[in-house]
């Protein structure tokens, strides 16, 4: 392999056989080197590649800027990521996070941590990203010798988020504001505390998850049967009529009228989980 573009001492990009770019990072692996000189292969520790140019473009503008330490740690992160949570991350990640736990760690020197007005959320909503937000706190005291607040590991789990959903982070923010919102209304209807161990919670907090996605990305839900949905109206009259006041509140503050299904799997969540509480 030879070296098409030096970012730094320790960062190159090559190009594999087909044209596309590599990005290698070594220790001393661009010291001295030019374009077109031969890469010493016992000192690559790590290649990346990316599908898409863009992203290839803003990873290796990234990589002259920050210590491989950073880069590295952050990689160790996103490796246990994947191991944990379901599908694909987009490869954005390796941008964001890396470029975070940077800014992060620079503003924690300077005795500028960030509040995360979200952690409690953070908390309940997303528990398996934020063990991931957690465990990412460990081996940056590990790697990095710097201990950050529990408020970066609910910032590092909307960017866990953030990639399992190609959104950005504005919009994740607002998924869970959302989401919150609508837990409230349910809670104060009903007048009840909820159960955060008992299965029916979980399956609706999954369930807001995707439907408040799918709100802030003007997504439609699958057309089901008019019939079933008048069937589960007048069954579940009590869960329904707290339905149309999840339905006032988003028409008011997202201008998001409730669909036909989208009233119906949220009343069928909200009864199974009124069911679960009052048998408990």
């Amino acid at each position: 392999m030879k070296v098409h573009k030096i970012l730094n001492n320790n960062v190159v990009v090559t190009l594999d056989k087909k044209g596309k770019e590599l990005i290698l990072t070594g220790r001393g692996i661009g010291f001295k080197k030019r374009e077109g000189d031969l890469i010493d292969p016992n000192l690559i520790e790590k290649k990346f590649s990316l599908d898409d140019k863009n992203t290839v473009s803003k990873f290796t503008e990234l990589l002259s800027q920050i210590p491989l330490e950073v880069l590295t740690t952050s990689e160790i992160i996103i490796n246990h990521a994947k191991k944990f949570i379901e599908g694909d991350l987009q490869d954005s990640i390796y941008i964001s996070l890396t470029d975070h736990i940077h800014s992060a760690i620079e503003r924690h020197k300077h005795g500028f941590d960030v509040p995360n007005g979200f952690l409690w959320e953070i908390k309940k909503f997303y528990s398996k990203e934020f063990k991931i937000g957690l465990y990412a706190l460990s081996v940056i005291k590990e790697r990095l010798g710097i201990e950050l607040p529990e408020d970066e590991a609910g910032f590092i789990t909307f960017h866990i988020i953030n990639a399992q959903l190609d959104g950005t982070m504005p919009n994740i923010v607002n998924m869970t504001k959302i989401m919150r919102e609508i837990l409230n209304i349910v809670k104060y209807h009903f007048n009840f505390e909820y159960d955060e161990d008992c299965l029916s919670y979980q399956r609706f907090v999954t369930h807001l998850k995707f439907f408040a996605h799918r709100i802030l990305n003007q997504q439609s839900q699958t057309q089901q049967d008019v019939s079933l949905y008048e069937i589960i109206r007048q069954k579940y009259k009590k869960s329904h009529l707290c339905t149309k006041q999840i339905d006032l509140h988003l028409i008011q503050q997202y201008q998001h009228p409730l669909s036909d299904d989208e009233s119906l799997y949220l009343t069928m969540h909200i009864e199974r989980l009124r069911t679960e509480l009052k048998n408990s």
